[in-house]
């Protein structure tokens, strides 16, 4: 089976491979450089579950595989606290595409005051941790939980949902 990933990210492809291997034994992965088709920085669960559709629906074609994953990240407010908000979407040959949400949790006021300000979360956990690559491993999530939930392990839950979904649509038909 062929299972395209729309990404270059090692959190995202990380856990797209240890779930979908588990349900898949014939999987082979490929790993593209999808366009989200949102900004930068998705600043609402609706404009980062569009980019997850969109980072899905691009790889499926350009590669044509059997299954689809896009993941993204972004942010949402809600009553004046701005969170972290993952989605992932999963499209499949036959233009289903199942799509579902991670944990959220409050970023920290000055976080939160930069990316109002036009930041980028990633560069922005840089400056704040002094470490490079955040994206790649822990995350926000990661970084903000004490590496309780990294980045990787609340993408594998949206990845374990959207198999979940597709497991359980095919077994009634």
């Amino acid at each position: 089976m062929n299972i395209a990933i729309g990404t270059m990210n090692k959190a995202k492809t990380e856990a797209v491979e240890v779930i979908a291997r588990q349900y898949f034994e014939d999987a082979i992965f490929t790993h593209v450089k999808a366009a989200s088709e949102v900004s930068d920085q998705p600043i609402s669960n609706e404009e980062t579950r569009l980019g997850a559709i969109n980072r899905a629906k691009n790889a499926m074609n350009t590669t044509g595989a059997q299954f689809a994953f896009g993941l993204e990240g972004g942010v949402t407010e809600i009553d004046d606290e701005m969170y972290v908000c993952n989605w992932g979407a999963l499209t499949v040959s036959d233009g289903t595409i199942f799509t579902a949400a991670g944990a959220q949790i409050i970023l920290p006021k000055e976080i939160a005051q930069e990316i109002r300000g036009g930041g980028e979360l990633g560069p922005i956990m840089e400056q704040y941790t002094k470490r490079r690559d955040i994206r790649q491993g822990a995350g926000a999530v990661g970084i903000f939980t004490q590496g309780l939930v990294s980045r990787q392990m609340m993408f594998e839950h949206i990845v374990s949902l959207l198999v979940g979904q597709y497991l359980f649509a095919f077994s009634q038909k």
